[in-house]
């Protein structure tokens, strides 16, 4: 028998969760995610899968979020008919995300071609439609956490509470083999593991003893001080009261599921308590309002439901359904929050938010979740001076700030506590889901713990690994690349394009007088012209 696991997203510096694992009798994925980040990776959703969707037997899902469900669409669209096994919540969940992010797709084609058609380019479509989600839900089949199912011959799946978000996973999967070394091959993906302490949901579990381990390390390389729910609002309070102090707005880019949810019940409890003022609190997300509907409807699974039901009831909070009720929030003067997806800047209505008030000094951009290389949130993280949005430049004058007490991700230590649990990992662990510091710091704990660093590896996109062999560790063998390694973790040419914009803008800001100007337009000119173009203008 032969088995064999490709990397087809998380490989190293790269999003976009999705693994196809080949059988002699079956092909199956765990996750297909899409891809978020620079450009050049954002272009893999529109391009061709890297597999035949027709010859997919069937799918297991870690949990809702976009980079890890949102190409499931884009899959059925092109053929695959077979069932998607997920908890009942990330079901719930995937019921709104899906059809969203589709309905973004949609909106943001239809603005892009309107771009295209004035600057005679081609038109775009969207990676899927808002039907496409639809029927794609259609395949969802419910599995309950600790309890085995078996979705072919020869091949059984076990999900665990990971402890990320409402409904996530880690999964496990036996299959049987002819092998007489291993007779059952024992896998582990982990998904995206939660924090050891959280509001909502208890410590992630998962089993112990296992062949491989697929494990993510998105922060591999950072160690977290250990806060108390109470800890966690004093942070957040510092934060508020800071924010407020000029009197202007504090905007923040939220993940839709989990993180929102978490943070708007902080807020109310901190206005509640007397330890923030009463101002109007703005939930400007039709995704999060739709998922945390789901969170009240699944209340009674979280670890504090019925205070998270009472949070959610304040008359503080002020729903946005529509984009005419969106704009209105432009009219509201002084103090207010808006709380608005996407998490990393990247789409949704936080780009409108951002456009209209990173230009203010009274306004607060304070960021609570992950931000991958090349985002928007990234950008602004690292502290630059103008972006753009939407084509047109602007000056970067809000206070920007990171607030890491909300992640849902684990940090070093929790990962490698966590690895470490899941021991003896007899054959390999595979690092994913990180930048390249994150996985080398991981590995680097690793190490120091005494787990055998030959063991561990570290995929890139693509790669192909055979899981059937005697030798410690998984062979790896080149399969057709999508991109090569050297083309991604990195700011792309899109990135560079727009710091170039920004720069000359600013040199031409700067600059003396009217003759100053052009003397830098010149040398611009000069730089662009190739041999061939001096000649034809000379000729």
């Amino acid at each position: 028998m032969t088995a064999t696991l490709t990397v087809h997203g998380a490989a190293r510096t790269v999003t976009g969760s999705c693994y196809l694992i080949e059988t002699d009798d079956c092909k199956f994925l765990v996750d297909c995610g899409m891809f978020q980040g620079p450009k050049t990776l954002k272009e893999l959703n529109y391009g061709e899968f890297p597999f035949d969707p027709r010859q997919i037997d069937f799918v297991l899902l870690t949990h809702a979020h976009i980079d890890h469900s949102g190409l499931l669409p884009k899959l059925s669209k092109h053929g695959f008919k077979g069932p998607i096994y997920a908890t009942h919540t990330t079901m719930d969940l995937a019921g709104c995300m899906l059809p969203d992010s589709a309905h973004i797709q949609e909106v943001e084609v239809e603005e892009l071609n309107r771009r295209n058609a004035r600057r005679g380019r081609t038109n775009v479509t969207p990676t899927y439609t808002v039907e496409d989600a639809e029927e794609c839900l259609k395949l969802f089949k419910p599995v309950q956490y600790d309890t085995w199912a078996r979705p072919a011959q020869g091949i059984r799946a076990r999900f665990w509470n990971a402890g990320h978000i409402l409904g996530s996973a880690s999964i496990e999967i036996e299959i049987d083999t002819d092998v007489p070394t291993a007779r059952v091959l024992r896998m582990l993906f982990s998904g995206d593991i939660g924090p050891d302490a959280q509001t909502f949901h208890p410590a992630p579990a998962s089993p112990e003893n296992l062949d491989y381990v697929i494990c993510e390390s998105t922060y591999g390389n950072r160690t977290r001080p250990k806060l108390t729910h109470n800890q966690r609002l004093d942070v957040l309070e510092r934060e508020v009261k800071d924010a407020f102090k000029d009197g202007g707005a504090l905007l923040i880019p939220s993940f839709a599921v989990e993180r929102t949810q978490e943070l708007l019940a902080d807020i109310i409890e901190l206005v509640d308590t007397g330890r923030i003022a009463r101002v109007p609190i703005f939930l400007d997300s039709p995704l999060a309002i739709k998922a945390t509907e789901v969170f009240l409807e699944h209340a009674d699974e979280l670890e504090n439901g019925s205070e998270f039901r009472k949070a959610m009831a304040t008359p503080l909070l002020q729903t946005t359904e529509s984009a005419a009720e969106s704009m209105r929030i432009e009219q509201v003067e002084g103090n207010h929050i808006v709380v608005a997806a996407s998490g990393m800047c990247d789409a949704g209505r936080i780009r409108h938010h951002l456009k209209n008030h990173l230009w203010r000094e009274n306004t607060t951009v304070m960021l609570v979740g992950f931000q991958a290389k090349g985002t928007l949130g990234r950008i602004l993280a690292e502290g630059a001076k103008a972006v753009r949005i939407q084509g047109e430049e602007i000056k970067v004058r809000a206070k920007i700030r990171q607030l890491d007490v909300y992640s849902g991700h684990a940090d070093g230590p929790a990962l490698a506590n966590w690895i470490k649990d899941r021991a003896p990992v007899k054959r390999a662990l595979f690092l994913v889901h990180g930048e390249e510091e994150e996985m080398a710091a991981l590995h680097k704990r690793l190490d120091e713990m005494g787990i055998d660093g030959e063991r561990v590896i570290e995929p890139t996109l693509d790669d192909v690994f055979d899981l059937i062999t005697e030798a410690p560790g998984a062979r790896s063998r080149p399969g057709p690349r999508r991109l090569q390694p050297e083309e991604v973790g990195h700011f792309d040419w899109h990135n560079d394009l727009s710091r170039l914009w920004l720069d000359i803008s600013d040199q031409l800001d700067h600059a003396a007088d009217d003759k100053a100007r052009n003397v830098i337009l010149r040398r611009l000119r000069r730089s662009l012209e190739t041999p061939n173009g001096r000649e034809r203008e000379h000729a």
